[in-house]
Parts: structure tokens; sequence; C-alpha cells
């Protein structure tokens, strides 16, 4: 914490400008805290553990090396990085007892989460596209979805996501701080930090807006007309086993997609019609941890080469140990 004098119209004035941001978390009840440390905990440790799962899983079944599968796979590291983004400063102060976090870390840990979010935006619609390609474009699946286009999508997704976060990242520097920076959120919310600015935060919203519509309106877009799609090529099929084999490939990707868009819809309407900060911060735990905790769960219980490549990749390690 630190004081800096600055200059407005050739008159002097203080404002005390802090160093660091403080996370109030989910609760400010210490009878809790312990319960909340073991389950967020717990919920971290199934992320990562069921996550890496899935990678190694993908990695060593010859059967799973198909653009499906590589999206996946990609789709479970983001959800690891996004988890590790939030959860494990949030361990650490309930453990410590503190609530601090320094402004870079706070702006570093913004940064990170607008990648991550917006990296598993677009893999959901590379994922939803390969499906459409799978299921109206049988025999040319091959030929579109090559290594080439699949290495593509994944870098073009990689750098639009790093810039955006960066491009707010950089807007946020811009900001004075000042006093009262009590963040209501177990981590460095991008509209959260923007609220608690003394200075004209007009750019930074509306470009908080804008990018959120355009990077997640045409994702979205994009899994609504390949389902649409999807639903109208498998229903002209003749046989019910067609419909059923079609229909299965896209059940569990179509729970994710419900996953992550239902939650991140819920956070939405949770702030817009209610003033509870707390309650926003429960609705934001929803969109945050849940879908990457889910995720894996998902795609190896409702996918019967998951499922298989699975229980091959347990048998195999305990001849690693």
């Amino acid at each position: 914490m630190f004081s800096i004098r600055f200059i407005n119209n050739m008159e002097p004035r203080n404002q005390t400008v802090f160093s660091e941001f403080f996370l109030l978390g989910l609760t400010d009840d210490p009878e809790l805290q312990p319960l909340l440390f073991n389950l967020f905990l717990s919920t971290y440790l199934v992320t990562i553990l069921g996550n890496l799962l899935v990678i190694l899983a993908v990695s060593s079944d010859s059967h799973l090396h198909t653009p499906m599968y590589f999206f996946l796979s990609n789709l479970s590291f983001t959800d690891i990085c996004l988890s590790t983004s939030t959860i494990p400063k949030m361990l650490v102060n309930i453990q410590a007892q503190i609530q601090s976090i320094s402004y870079a870390g706070c702006l570093i840990q913004v940064c990170f989460v607008l990648i991550f979010v917006g990296l598993e935006n677009f893999l959901l619609a590379a994922m939803a596209y390969d499906r459409y390609v799978a299921i109206c474009h049988p025999l040319r699946y091959t030929v579109i979805m090559n290594a080439q286009l699949c290495g593509l999508l994944m870098v073009l997704s990689l750098l639009i996501s790093i810039a955006n976060a960066l491009l707010h990242s950089l807007m946020v520097l811009r900001l004075s701080f000042c006093k009262d920076l009590n963040v209501p959120h177990f981590f460095c919310e991008l509209a959260q930090v923007v609220k608690l600015a003394c200075s004209d935060t007009f750019i930074n919203n509306i470009l908080v807006y804008v990018l959120a519509c355009l990077l997640g309106g045409v994702p979205l877009s994009g899994i609504i007309f390949s389902y649409t799609q999807i639903f109208s090529s498998v229903l002209r099929m003749p046989s019910d086993s067609g419909k059923y084999k079609a229909f299965s490939t896209c059940g569990s990707h179509l729970s994710v997609v419900s996953l992550f868009y239902g939650t991140a819809v819920g956070v939405y309407i949770s702030s817009a019609v209610s003033d509870s900060s707390r309650r926003n911060t429960m609705a934001s735990v929803m969109y945050i941890v849940i879908p990457q905790m889910m995720n894996p769960f998902i795609y190896s219980l409702r996918n019967s080469d998951m499922h298989g490549a699975l229980k091959k990749l347990i048998r195999r390690i305990p001849s690693f140990l």
C-alpha cells in the first residue's frame, strides 16, 4: 500500500493507491472456511484427475486419434488450466486466512481466466462443427476434417482468446484504483475488477459487452447451426438404428455444451436480477468450477469408445508403477 500525488487541472490532490486487491470469497463465516477448503480441494483434485485421464486415454489409444478426440483432449487441458487459474489461489487464501491478491497477480488471473474461457468456447464450437461434418457429410469427413484444418482451428482459437484477454488486461491497466478494493468473488473477475475503478470505465464496459457478444455469440451461433443441420439430417435417416447411432455420437458434446452455456446464462441472469454479491459469486461457481469437473464424467460415461479407452488405461497403470 502506498501513496501517490496526482496533478489534475494544476491542483494537487492526494489519493491512496493500493497495491493489492482483497478477494472476499464465498463467505466471511470462519466456521465454514474448513468446509469450503475441503470441498474446493476435492473438486480441484477430481477436475485434474478426470481431465488428465481423458488426455492420457486419448493419447494412448490409436483408435481415438481422430479430430473429435483431438478437440476433446484440448478441451480437457483447457479445463485443467482454467481450474488452476482460480481454485489454488482460493485454497491458499482460505488456508492462510488472508484475502489479499497483488495487483499484478489479479491482472494475471483476469488474463488467464479470459484466455481459457474463450478457448473452451471456441473448442466447443469446433467440436460441434466436427459432428456436423461427420453426420451431414460422412463421405467427405476425412477430407474436410484433416490434420491441417484441426491444427488451424486450434491455433486460431488460441490466438483470438489470447488477443481478447490481452486487450482487456491492457485496458484495465489504464484504470485508477483508489480505495475499497474488495472483490466480491473468489477470483479476480474482469467485470468485478472494472467496477472498483475510480476512473472512467466507459470504454472498458463497451469492450466487455461488445467482445462478449462477438466472441461468445459467433461460436454459439455456429453450434446452434451445426445441431440444426444435424437434427435435420438425422430425422431424414430411414433406420432407427442409424438415428440412435448418430444421436449417440452427439450426446456427450451436447451435454457439455448445455452445461457450459447453461451455467453461463445462469450467471448472467443471476447478476441481472439480484444485487447480492454473494449470490452472484455462488452462481459463478456453477460456471467456472462445475463444468470443468463434470466434462470428463460426461464423456467417459456417455461415450463407449472413451469408456473402453479409460478401462484400458486404468488396467495399464499398475504396470507403470
